[in-house]
């Protein structure tokens, strides 16, 4: 096996100095979209907007920009998706819906059923692969490249409804996984399968000495409690007991520096730590240089992008779309600016809002960071608070207070005629000083945003902070169904959310402090 492993580096390496770059961002884009339209344009949506006469045009892209409204998730449902779901064929892109993931995303109460088309599967497979041979730029032994590869996801059982299946992402990216390599997957078919995410835990750390794995795939928050559970379980210090050839652990969905410092207490030597960006609309990049933050968006796959400056020309105060958003190509767009991500796809998404705002740390290497949701952030006085902001808030209090926190969620709300902010932080450690922690929020806060300092001084008057046990944010989790290593918890409680979430809290026994 280490000669194979071997082999298998040597051969990433080689291909690289092979690799020749074909085209510019742009030309990459443009070709994606004209495919995506000419496969399509014989759809319903494709009859209906007309794509033939947007091939046809000398600027198609301007006319595309012209001529196909922006749509999110209840739009395209509402007008398209919904006749997929009753079986029709050919209705936003040319094939019958075999598969649908289930999304609840962290801003919207019901399951949203996004399609998934034998076009988006293959599309990211070869993702899968381009990440694959960046793992050259990494400093990984060969020997992990034989080793197993736990991904801890949804439940992988889909539910049949007829002419189609629907589950999570992870399920649907199961079903068709490739059969060599199943040898590598872990935790295996029949524990994957479990519904029920506790049985899963409990079977993954029982059965955790019995295989060598080198990668772990999953978020962060809950591949912390796996980690725990399996110390805990076992009696050892650090997870390398258990697992010493582990190297690689690739994440997404949050940002991972509020775990970082935690995740280090549980190893028991250092290990690459890779970020990736999948939704159930497709997988979109991945960290491709190591020691720089920024996600790489992989630009000839089936996707393309459209960015939408995050602001208030493009974007009202609930973090709705105005009419006619002004939008920049991957050749448009600048550092540092806040942009909400479109994507029109090859699962029949056509200038589709997936929910994500993001900044470009780098232009030339089309690298991203992910800073929050057009429905997380509070900005209730102008403060433009992100979630980039309130993570960097919360990884500043544990490293001057020491502690471990692994959830919390913000609520903005008026106060004596101006407004206020309510943190919410999940911890298992006592803290004696929470007048502490709210200043520490409050200065990092002020420091990291412009508009937050200014807010501080007038509108927002106050900002309070709550401290509750780690499992109250699990519990609610639970009791809305969504316990599980795909969800997460939302970071921004707003509207019939954040009454909800204060009606669990007013009827939960657990004392916290306030």
């Amino acid at each position: 096996m280490a000669i194979i492993g071997n082999l298998i580096s040597r051969s990433l390496r080689i291909r690289k100095k092979f690799t020749f770059k074909l085209g510019t961002p742009r030309q990459y884009q443009l070709q994606v979209l004209h495919r995506l339209l000419e496969k399509a344009k014989d759809t319903e949506f494709g009859r209906h907007y007309d794509f033939q006469d947007i091939l046809d045009s000398p600027n198609f892209i301007g006319q595309y920009r012209d001529k196909i409204p922006v749509h999110n998730y209840s739009k395209m449902h509402k007008e398209w998706w919904y006749r997929c779901l009753e079986g029709e064929a050919n209705v936003s892109w040319p094939e019958k819906i075999k598969y649908f993931a289930l999304s609840s995303g962290t801003s919207e109460s019901a399951s949203k059923h996004i399609p998934v088309t034998k076009a988006m599967l293959r599309t990211v497979k070869k993702v899968g692969v381009k990440q694959l041979y960046s793992m050259v730029n990494f400093n990984i032994p060969p020997k992990s490249f034989t080793k197993g590869i736990l991904m801890l996801g949804g439940t992988t059982s889909l539910f049949e409804k007829g002419d189609y299946y629907e589950g999570d992402m992870s399920g649907i990216q199961a079903k068709n996984i490739p059969r060599w390599f199943r040898r590598f997957y872990k935790p295996g078919g029949s524990i994957s399968r479990k519904p029920n995410w506790e049985q899963r835990i409990k079977l993954i750390v029982r059965k955790a000495p019995t295989w060598d794995v080198g990668t772990v795939c999953g978020v962060p928050a809950w591949v912390q409690i796996v980690f725990e559970e399996i110390i805990k379980y076992h009696g050892v210090k650090n997870i390398h007991e258990i697992w010493p050839n582990l190297a690689i652990y690739i994440h997404g969905g949050v940002s991972f520096e509020p775990y970082r410092d935690s995740f280090q207490k549980l190893l028991g030597k250092p290990v690459n730590f890779i970020e990736t960006y999948m939704a159930s609309e497709g997988s979109f990049g991945f960290q491709a240089r190591p020691g720089v933050r920024g996600i790489k968006l992989v630009l000839n796959a089936g996707i393309f992008y459209e960015f939408i400056p995050f602001n208030e020309e493009n974007f009202d105060a609930d973090g709705e779309v105005k009419p006619n958003p002004k939008s920049y190509m991957i050749n448009e767009v600048v550092e540092d600016v806040e942009y909400a991500v479109m994507l029109s796809t090859c699962a029949g998404a056509w200038r589709y809002l997936i929910g994500d705002v993001v900044k470009f740390t780098s232009v030339k290497e089309h690298e991203i960071v992910i800073v929050g949701r057009t429905k997380q952030f509070l900005s209730l006085a102008g403060e433009h608070m992100s979630v980039d902001n309130m993570n960097k808030a919360i990884d500043t209090v544990q490293k001057k207070m020491g502690i471990t926190i692994r959830e919390f969620t913000v609520a903005g709300f008026p106060y004596e005629n101006l407004f206020a902010h309510r943190w919410y932080i999940g911890t298992d450690q006592p803290v004696a000083d929470i007048a502490r922690m709210r200043e520490i929020i409050d200065q990092t806060l002020a420091e990291v945003n412009d508009d937050y300092a200014v807010e501080r001084t007038s509108a927002l008057k106050e900002v309070f902070v709550e401290v509750l046990p780690n499992e109250v944010f699990i519990d609610y989790l639970r009791c809305k169904g969504k316990e599980g290593a795909m969800n997460k918890f939302p970071r921004v409680m707003k509207g019939d959310k954040l009454k909800d979430w204060e009606k669990f809290l007013a009827g939960k026994t657990v004392k916290h402090q306030a």
